[in-house]
């Protein structure tokens, strides 16, 4: 028998099939080749199809079953990963009724900025544990002042990952978790926070119905079977944004346990029980996929913009082919390479530094001294240390960090890179070559609720290898300093 899961992300639909019993993944594959286009009618607005989404999930999935040569109708079970923030609406008869607004548009900025400042930061705190911003709710308001005849045609509002639930079910639902993402889920009172759809003037009856996690949330209709190649009647189990389900895939759900991702941005998913929060500004707090009424689990997510594309940034205009011939050149350089800052945050205002845009900053160049091999150490480092950085800040937020887990991705391959972080934090970091589809695809197994046993596969399964903290932290202690002094005094410039 097989699980099969989805991973509906803005540049591609990716499907994993996996063994229901052991884990082991038998294929992972995604479409299209290239990358989904994202619409953009004016400047920081991004919109998709919906639908589009669905023909990739389709064509995916016939794939997926033919290079695996599996029997279809041997398929058991459906997870669902997604596209965090984003919002499609549709009308009774659950078609889209215009493109969904995805979660990189920012054209609801202002919206929830002024929502903040008028409901005020106690109660987001203390209620929704995190500014409205420029989230799902807001993004709804938007549609609401802007294009009322839309807005009076909607039957529900959806996430990404509700939309595809719904192609293949006919049932349209969401989950605790999902009205967190769109910061719809009231923390202090445990319910939807209607009070929020109330100052914003929508109908709560907008609203879907909520199901749970890891139960069966709907079952294959024929038309769905008729498109993908699913066998009818198989039950969704899951569903979650792509980072919970990252921290998912990564064996995390335990307050103390971090899930880190070192991509073109960096993420860094902290697990707590505390339901609080100081920072609703800089992080955001949303309900885990192991969230109960009896023992709420809450995953603190802190987003770096400028992470790995400053390094990819350093490889399109350095001449070299690669990343390992980059990290053999900075491999050379010591620790603090040799006084040289690199401050990586050229991709657009950073939510950890209060939403300002400080840009990329190369300092202390002695053109007699520095090579490429200094730029490349200096980048590794500065990306480090910006994630020790925004450790420190979910410190202060009532976070505990014992271990971090990541996947085996471009940042996290990199010694310096992960020994630097590693060592500074004090924590061992575990390597694990997983995908967000894979995970989604073996939460369909967690509907017997065994974590340990689901943690052990992926152990067993995934584990790569593990970066201990070095002994001799001196010289990288000396060197984050360094370039926290150079950030700090940026950041008074600003």
């Amino acid at each position: 028998m097989y699980y099969i899961g989805y991973d509906i992300g803005s540049s591609s639909v990716k499907v994993a099939l996996v063994d229901a019993v052991t884990g082991e993944k038998l294929i992972a594959i995604h479409e299209p080749s290239d990358e989904m286009p994202i619409i953009a009618f004016h400047k920081e607005w991004a919109e998709q199809d919906p639908e589009l989404w669905w023909q990739h999930v389709c064509t995916a999935t016939r794939r997926a079953i033919k290079e695996a040569n599996v029997d279809a109708s041997n398929i058991t079970g459906i997870g669902i990963s997604y596209q965090m923030h984003g919002l499609v609406v549709v009308d009774k008869e659950g078609k889209a009724l215009r493109n969904a607004i995805i979660w990189c548009d920012s054209r609801a900025v202002t919206i929830g900025d002024q929502a903040f400042t008028e409901l005020g930061e106690q109660k987001c705190a203390t209620h929704l544990m995190n500014s409205p911003g420029n989230f799902t709710v807001s993004k709804l308001k938007w549609v609401k002042e802007n294009e009322p005849v839309i807005y009076d045609k909607i039957y529900k509002f959806m996430l990404p990952g509700d939309f595809i639930a719904y192609k293949l079910t006919g049932e349209i639902a969401t989950t605790k978790n999902g009205l967190s993402e769109g910061i719809l889920w009231d923390f202090k009172e445990n319910k939807v926070a209607n009070w929020l759809l109330d100052y914003y003037g929508i109908d709560e009856s907008l609203t879907p119905n909520i199901v749970t996690n890891f139960t069966n949330q709907g079952f294959l209709h024929a038309q769905a079977s008729n498109e993908s190649g699913l066998p009818i009647g198989i039950p969704v189990v899951y569903r979650a944004g792509d980072q919970s389900n990252n921290a998912l895939s990564l064996n995390i759900f335990k307050p103390g346990e971090v899930a880190a991702t070192g991509g073109t941005s960096g993420v860094l998913y902290a697990i707590t029980d505390q339901l609080d929060s100081k920072e609703t500004s800089r992080v955001n707090s949303f309900v885990h996929v192991n969230y109960t009424n009896e023992k709420p689990i809450v995953g603190k997510l802190l987003c770096i913009n400028g992470a790995g594309i400053q390094y990819r940034w350093l490889r399109n205009h350095s001449g070299l082919d690669s990343y390992e011939n980059m990290n053999r050149k900075a491999s050379k350089v010591p620790v603090g390479s040799d006084g040289v800052v690199i401050i990586p945050f050229g991709n657009g205002a950073e939510r950890m530094l209060n939403n300002k845009n400080v840009g990329t900053h190369f300092l202390n160049l002695n053109l007699n001294k520095h090579s490429h091999g200094h730029l490349y150490r200096a980048a590794l480092e500065g990306i480090a240390f910006s994630f020790v950085y925004g450790m420190e800040i979910l410190k202060k937020d009532n976070t505990v960090i014992n271990v971090i887990r990541a996947g085996n991705d471009n940042l996290f391959r990199s010694e310096i890179f992960s020994n630097t972080v590693a060592t500074l934090i004090g924590h061992e970091i575990e390597i694990y070559n997983t995908t967000g589809s894979v995970g989604a695809a073996r939460a369909v197994g967690l509907i017997d609720g065994n974590f340990e046993k689901f943690g052990e596969s992926i152990i067993k399964n995934d584990h790569v290898m593990t970066y201990m903290p070095l002994k001799n932290k001196e010289h990288y202690l000396e060197a984050y300093e360094n370039w926290k002094n150079e950030l700090e005094l940026i950041l008074t410039k600003k």
